[in-house]
């Protein structure tokens, strides 16, 4: 039996994973229960996987698969099998777009270089190759193209040195949301984005990181995450 607290961060958990195809953060975590400290967060996460209803994925920072639910969360999970990992993002598709099978082909998008989760680099504007991607990744009327990450400020949000993100082109996004944002004129960087009043601040997801706060007409916001590629 899982005590309120634990099946409450299961649940956000699991929601996230659904909503994002990423867990969330220890610091969106410790938000969302209301918790002074990480290290509540550590207790809890540690409970959840002696108890057979998580588990930590090694090498990578933080990841979390859920394993099984309760039944008021819906019950048990199938295992996956081993597979390199393609984290879709964004919202649930709905029924009729997943039965289409030209939905779901593989689609050739263009590499534009690198994309910083670290500290800015400069702005990406050149295709070094391409990348091909599930179709179910890709919005039917959106336009969309891939990164590879450079650095490890976004490890907590399970993006890590070396991923291809897959990115939809918007100039608009909501609290939350993780995007390629284009500093100053000349500089992008991969970020979850806050508006706060007339600020925009840049949130890492690794506390080695501090948050960047600029003027909103300093932001401009490129596109936003809808999917990941990962190769082992």
């Amino acid at each position: 039996m899982l005590t309120k607290k634990q099946l409450q961060l299961l649940e956000f958990i699991h929601k996230r994973l659904q909503r994002d195809g990423v867990p969330p953060s220890f610091d969106e975590m410790k938000v969302e229960l209301d918790l002074r400290s990480k290290s509540g967060i550590h207790r809890l996460i540690t409970a959840l996987e002696e108890r057979g209803f998580i588990r930590r994925l090694p090498h990578r920072a933080r990841a979390i698969e859920i394993i099984r639910l309760p039944e008021s969360l819906g019950g048990v999970l199938e295992p996956q099998a081993f597979a390199p990992t393609v984290i879709d993002g964004g919202r649930p598709q709905p029924a009729a777009a997943a039965a289409d099978p030209v939905r779901h082909a593989a689609v050739e998008l263009p590499v534009m270089g690198r994309i910083a989760a670290g500290v800015p680099i400069e702005a990406i504007s050149q295709v070094s190759h391409q990348v091909v991607v599930p179709g179910g990744m890709i919005a039917p009327n959106g336009q969309h193209f891939a990164l590879e990450v450079k650095g490890d400020s976004m490890i907590e949000a399970g993006i890590n040195d070396g991923d291809i993100v897959v990115i939809r082109e918007t100039g608009a996004a909501d609290n939350g949301d993780i995007v390629v944002a284009l500093v100053e004129g000349h500089e992008a960087t991969l970020k979850r984005y806050q508006r706060q009043g007339s600020m925009i601040a840049l949130e890492a997801a690794n506390p080695a990181y501090e948050t960047r706060r600029y003027p909103e007409d300093q932001v401009q916001i490129q596109g936003q995450l809808v999917g990941l590629i990962r190769t082992y």
